[in-house]
């Protein structure tokens, strides 16, 4: 009989889950977003959705959430660690290469495809090994700077589901 939950994630071969702070749970329910949108993309493939429609969506997604996700952690989030750690730098790294692909009006279709695949290591990059650095040395002040700066961007984006085509469905 399985006891816990722990246990059962062992069993699943799951990971366990994370504890986050407080103050990151903003952050990481937008990564949980994020991986929605690999899940869409792969899903609208499945279905046999035309790329150029997916692509309206994740360029939208990318303008009202992605793009304010990755500009709260490059000033408030990753300055915890600094500038000149190697897991900050690749977290800058992925960025960049994200924002490219989402820029990208060539080779839509290829180009979605590492979206999702890049978006989803991304996620699981800073979720289990950056977050879990930035927790060991954030201050209580930097926590709740990043907490503030997020409830102010949050409300000036636009809500996660009022995008009408729902072509994953």
């Amino acid at each position: 009989m399985i006891k816990n939950k722990k246990e059962r994630q062992i069993i699943m071969n799951r990971p366990p889950s994370l504890k986050r702070l407080e103050e990151l749970i903003p952050l990481s329910h937008d990564h949980h977003h994020g991986l929605w949108l690999s899940m869409k993309i792969r899903t609208g493939f499945k279905k046999g959705i035309a790329p150029s429609r997916i692509k309206k969506y994740t360029d939208w997604f990318f303008e009202n959430h992605l793009l304010p996700h990755f500009e709260l952690e490059e000033m408030y989030v990753f300055p915890i660690l600094g500038g000149e750690n190697e897991l900050v730098r690749r977290a800058l790294r992925e960025h960049r290469k994200l924002c490219r692909l989402f820029y990208a009006q060539q080779e839509i279709e290829r180009n979605l495809v590492l979206i999702e695949e890049k978006l989803v290591s991304h996620i699981r990059f800073e979720e289990r090994v950056l977050f879990e650095e930035i927790q060991k040395v954030a201050t209580q002040e930097e926590l709740e700077k990043v907490a503030i700066t997020h409830q102010a961007t949050a409300a000036d984006i636009v809500a996660i589901d009022s995008w009408e085509d729902r072509f994953w469905k």
